[in-house]
């Protein structure tokens, strides 16, 4: 297999480093080196918002060969998103999660949201977004029929869904970094296995097809998700959040890697976690509180942070490469503060995947799965 020519890491007059661009890459210059995928990608997992943003992240798309994007946009801006990227977006059915009155918003607006996205705007996929931080917003005792993804009125959501003919997504458990610092204590958060029981009743439960993020939300433990693969045929799991998934799974030899990624070959799907909005057009409010409001500002800096991740993914899945990651990685300082800043980053590990097993993670298998599910339900 040929190799992509190898980054151009000398910073560029006038580039200073950012969040997104700590080599200081031409990211449009990289995506041509890269040249064409073995097959055109379908991104399984963004979040995709914004009139200024929509346009800037489909010159992203277009630069490094990527064909469809699943994302979980705000239904306020499905439309926008809609008329920007065609079909080449399809929506995946979330609540409104930056509601003033989030108690609602989980209970009957999400079922009212979930009915609305699949009439209006074809979604087939649902989000069950069950990050142990849910615990900061809702209380153990009068919020116990949502907390937890098997909790009663979650399985009348899913209950539902089914019969509307959606499969589901869900976002079960976050950075083993997290639960060393935030999420220490395990009487509020529990301990991260405990994340996976509910999960595993709702797999047997709802035998639909399963989308987990982020690795299953574990790609610190390739044995735990061997087994949670094995337990479940109707378990699959994408590779988004890219600046974790860049840290830990770097962290594997390639031939562990690989041989995961053979084994389970169709049930690991290509995501990347990219959120675009239009708050990346200005200089963020120090109050602006929205989800990855700060990370960029401006239409160059936004450019570069959605590329940054195709960059990084790519490079990842492509290229024999062992270097630094173009990305920061605040983790790095939750953990070790005395060793790491604001701007470190982790290794980056090139796995050099074979080509047959590309054109599954980054094509066939979402084709499989999710392609397959639209256009029958």
């Amino acid at each position: 297999m040929s190799q992509p020519a190898a980054p151009q890491t000398v910073p560029h007059k006038g580039r200073q480093p950012t969040p997104a661009n700590l080599l200081g890459l031409d990211y449009a210059a990289e995506a041509e080196r890269f040249g064409p995928p073995v097959v055109p990608i379908i991104d399984s997992h963004a979040h995709i918002n914004g009139s200024m943003a929509s346009p800037v992240y489909r010159r992203v798309m277009e630069a490094y060969g990527v064909r469809r994007v699943y994302s979980q946009t705000q239904i306020a801006q499905a439309e926008v998103v809609r008329r920007e990227l065609g079909d080449r977006v399809r929506f995946v059915a979330i609540p409104e999660y930056m509601s003033d009155d989030r108690r609602r918003a989980m209970r009957e607006g999400f079922f009212e949201n979930m009915r609305r996205w699949h009439s209006e705007f074809g979604a087939r996929m649902l989000k069950f977004w069950m990050a142990p931080r849910l615990r900061d917003f809702l209380d153990p005792v009068l919020d116990a029929d949502i907390i937890d993804v098997d909790s009663p009125l979650r399985r009348e959501l899913a209950a539902e869904a089914v019969e509307l003919g959606y499969m589901f997504q869900a976002h079960i458990a976050d950075p083993d970094t997290w639960f060393a610092t935030k999420y220490a204590d395990a009487s509020k958060y529990g301990t991260k296995a405990s994340h996976y029981e509910p999960l595993e009743r709702m797999l047997e439960e709802f035998h639909v097809p399963w989308l987990v993020a982020h690795m299953g939300g574990w790609p610190e433990d390739l044995v735990f998700l061997d087994g949670l693969l094995s337990r479940h045929d109707n378990l699959h799991l994408d590779t988004s959040a890219t600046k974790w998934m860049v840290r830990e799974l770097s962290k594997h030899s390639r031939e562990a890697f690989v041989e995961f990624i053979e084994k389970w070959r169709g049930r690991i799907l290509f995501g990347s976690d990219i959120v675009t909005l239009d708050d990346h057009f200005e200089t963020s409010d120090d109050d602006n509180d929205r989800f990855g409001a700060h990370q960029a500002s401006g239409e160059a800096e936004a450019f570069d942070l959605y590329a940054s991740r195709y960059w990084a993914l790519r490079t990842m899945w492509e290229r024999e490469y062992e270097g630094p990651s173009p990305i920061a990685d605040p983790d790095l300082m939750m953990v070790e503060p005395e060793r790491f800043d604001a701007m470190s980053s982790p290794p980056l590990r090139g796995f050099m995947l074979p080509q047959d097993l590309l054109r599954i993670v980054y094509a066939d298998a979402a084709e499989a799965l999710l392609e397959r599910w639209w256009d029958e339900h």
